[in-house]
C-alpha cells in the first residue's frame, strides 16, 4: 500500500492525559506516516479486546507491528515491537452478538523469547488482539478490520523475501491445503494430543486448510499416498518421528508419475523419539537447540510461513535388488544397534536412546566388513558441467537391471522392534522406471579406480548422515546443509575404549566431535558409497527403519524432494 489509511478513532472514550514520553512518541509516528518517513505506515487507535478502557496507538511498518499502550505510564514500559518476521498469520472477524457493531483484529506472532525455565531462547506465541468501532456501521467496521489484517499479512510475506540476498524463495500458495499425516503410535504414544494443544491452533492462526489422516498400520502412509490425487494438496505434513516420512517419500517415488510427485513439497512436526529431521531444519534456521514441545513450535512455525526448499535424497541399493530412498542417514554397527535394541524403551522417548547406548556400551561390538566410497573432489570436475536443477531429469528404463522393481522399501514405519521385521514390498507394475545412477555400479560389479577403499576391515560403527542431526540432541554433522549433495560420511574403527566411545558421543551433542583428537574416528565427505559386511549377523538401518542385512550401496541426488523449512 503506497498511501496510509483513514486514522479510524475506535470507541468514544474518556482517556487519561499521556505523558511526556508518550506524547512525544505518538507526535514521532504521526510524523512518520504524514511526512514521508515510511509512507507505508498505517496507524490506528483501538480498544484493547477484553479491557475497553485500554486504548492502543498501532502503528504497522513494512517490518513490525509498534503498539502503544495510551497512558500516563512511561512509553517505554507499555511499548511492544514485535517483527512482522514472526507473525504467522493476522485475522479479522465480528463477534455472534448482533447488538455490538464492532469488529476484532488479532494478530499471532511467534517470536524467540527467554524461556520461563532454564536458559536461552525459544519461539513462544503473542496474540494482539485489538477492538474496532469507531463507526455504527458494523460492516464498515469490519472492512477497516479487514484492511488492517490484509495489510499485516502481505507485509509480513514480503518480509520472508528479504531474508537472504539472491533469490526469492519459493512459497507455498495462499490460502494452503495440507494433508496432515499423524502416527498415534510415534515415540511416547502423544502424537494427537501435541497436534490438539498446538498444531491445530497454529494453522487455523496461518489460514492453514489442513485434512488430519491418521495413519492405522505399517506402510499406511506409503500407501495413501502412492495412490492419492496430489492435485488436491499443496504440501504434505508428517507429525511423527522420522520412519513415517521414510514411508511418504517412498510411496512418492513409487508412483508412475514420480518425477513430478517427488516435487511435492513436504513439511515435518516431530511426534515421535528421534526427530532428527525436525532438530535439522530448527538448526538450519540458525535457531539455539531446544526440544519436546518447543521443538514442535520451532517446526509449526516454520510450516506456517510456508518457504519451501529443496532436499537431497539418496538411493540405497540392498544387494537383493531392492532400491528404496533415503533423507537422513544410512547405518551399520553400533548406531544401528543402538536404534534398534532401545525400542523397548520407546515409552520414554528421546530419553530411549541414551539408554540404549549405555546398554550397547556395557558390551561393545566389532564388526568385519569393506568399506568404499567415491570422494566429494573426485566428483566435483565432471559434476561441474552440469546444470544443477535437472538432478532428476533423466530417466532409465531399469527392465535390464538386477536392480528392477527398485522402488521398494523393505522396512517399516517406527512402532515395535517385533512389528519392523525385514518385509519386502513388490510392485504391482512389471516394469519400474528410475532415476538412472551416474555413479553406482551394480553391486556385484567392481568399485571404479577413482573409489577410495578402506584399508581397515573392523569397525564399531559406519554411521553416513545428510543432514545435521541424528537426533533432538545430537549434532552429527553440523556442516550439512539440505542441499549441499553431500553425503557426510563417518567411520570408527575398533580399539576404541568405551570410555572414549562415550566422550565422542557426549561430544556429538554440540557438533564437537568432528573438531575431537579421536585417532578413531575418521570423517569425510562423500558422493556415494559401498559397505559389505563380512560379519554374518548385524544391523543396517535407512533412515532408523531396519533393511536387509548384507551388502550395501548409496548415492546421492542432490535437490530432488523439496521441503518446507527456514
Amino acid at each position: 500500500m503506497s498511501r496510509s489509511v483513514p486514522w479510524p478513532r475506535g470507541d468514544v472514550t474518556v482517556r487519561p492525559p499521556l505523558c511526556p514520553d508518550c506524547r512525544v512518541q505518538v507526535r514521532m509516528d504521526l510524523k512518520r506516516a504524514e511526512h514521508g518517513h515510511n509512507m507505508n505506515t498505517l496507524y490506528g487507535e483501538f480498544t484493547a479486546t477484553g479491557n475497553q478502557k485500554v486504548r492502543c496507538a498501532v502503528s504497522l511498518t513494512d517490518r513490525e507491528l509498534v503498539v502503544q499502550r495510551l497512558t500516563s505510564i512511561p512509553a517505554g514500559r507499555n511499548r511492544v515491537v514485535l517483527s512482522l518476521k514472526d507473525c504467522v498469520g493476522c485475522r479479522a472477524y465480528r463477534e455472534d452478538d448482533n447488538a455490538d457493531s464492532a469488529a476484532y483484529l488479532s494478530a499471532y506472532f511467534y517470536p524467540f523469547k527467554r524461556r520461563w525455565v532454564g536458559s536461552g531462547f525459544s519461539r513462544q506465541r503473542v496474540e494482539q488482539c485489538f477492538r474496532l468501532a469507531a463507526l455504527q456501521d458494523p460492516r464498515a467496521n469490519l472492512d477497516e478490520a479487514e484492511k488492517w489484517a490484509r495489510a499485516v499479512r502481505e507485509r509480513s510475506n514480503r518480509c520472508q523475501h528479504h531474508r537472504d540476498a539472491g533469490v526469492p524463495p519459493s512459497e507455498l500458495s495462499h490460502p494452503c491445503r495440507m494433508m496432515l499425516l499423524v502416527n498415534p503410535h510415534s515415540g511416547k504414544g502423544q502424537a494427537l494430543v501435541l497436534y490438539n494443544n498446538h498444531v491445530q491452533r497454529m494453522l487455523n492462526e496461518a489460514g492453514v486448510l489442513h485434512t488430519l489422516v491418521v495413519t492405522e498400520r505399517q506402510n499406511h502412509a506409503r500407501e495413501l499416498v502412492r495412490e492419492a490425487d496430489l492435485s488436491q494438496w499443496d504440501a504434505l505434513v508428517i507429525m511423527s518421528g522420522d520412519g513415517l516420512l521414510f514411508e511418504v517419500i517412498n510411496g512418492l517415488l513409487d508412483r508412475s508419475d514420480w518425477k513430478e510427485a517427488i516435487r511435492t513439497p513436504l513439511g515435518i512436526l516431530p511426534g515421535g523419539s528421534g526427530n532428527a529431521l525436525a532438530a535439522s531444519i530448527h538448526h538450519y534456521a540458525g535457531a539455539s537447540l531446544v526440544s519436546s514441545e518447543e521443538l514442535l513450535v520451532s517446526c509449526g512455525f516454520l510450516l506456517c510461513k510456508g518457504v519451501v526448499s529443496r532436499m537431497d535424497l539418496v538411493s540405497v541399493h540392498l544387494f537383493s535388488g531392492t532400491r528404496l530412498f533415503s533423507f537422513l542417514s544410512l547405518a551399520w554397527g553400533f548406531v544401528a544397534d543402538v536404534d534398534i535394541e532401545s525400542e523397548k524403551y520407546r515409552h520414554v522417548g528421546a530419553a530411549r536412546f541414551t539408554v540404549g547406548t549405555l546398554v550397547r556400551l556395557a558390551s561393545l561390538r566389532v564388526y568385519k566388513g569393506k568399506l568404499a566410497y567415491l570422494p566429494l573432489e573426485a566428483d566435483c570436475n565432471r559434476m561441474g558441467s552440469r546444470n544443477s536443477n535437472n538432478h532428476s531429469a533423466t530417466l532409465h528404463n531399469s527392465r535390464d537391471s538386477p536392480l528392477q522393481n527398485s522402488f521398494h522399501n523393505s522396512c517399516h514405519s517406527n512402532n515395535s522392534l517385533k512389528a519392523r521385521r525385514f518385509e519386502r514390498l513388490r510392485s504391482s507394475s512389471k516394469t519400474q522406471t528410475g532415476l538412472w545412477n551416474s555413479v553406482l555400479p551394480r553391486l556385484e560389479e567392481p568399485l571404479p579406480g577413482n573409489w577410495v577403499v578402506v584399508p581397515e576391515e573392523d569397525f564399531v560403527l559406519v554411521l553416513a548422515m545428510y543432514q545435521s542431526h541424528l537426533a533432538e540432541d545430537l549434532l552429527a554433522a553440523p556442516d550439512a546443509t539440505l542441499d549441499d549433495g553431500v553425503i557426510h560420511l563417518f567411520y570408527v574403527k575398533a580399539g576404541i575404549s568405551r570410555a572414549a566411545l562415550l566422550r565422542l558421543f557426549l561430544a556429538m551433542e554440540k557438533g564437537a566431535h568432528v573438531t575431537s583428537s579421536c585417532a578413531h574416528l575418521v570423517h569425510t565427505k562423500v558422493r556415494a558409497l559401498r559397505m559389505e559386511p563380512y560379519s554374518p549377523k548385524g544391523i543396517i538401518t535407512v533412515d532408523g527403519e531396519v533393511v536387509e542385512y548384507g551388502p550395501v550401496q548409496a548415492e546421492v541426488h542432490q535437490g530432488l524432494a523439496r521441503l518446507i523449512s527456514a
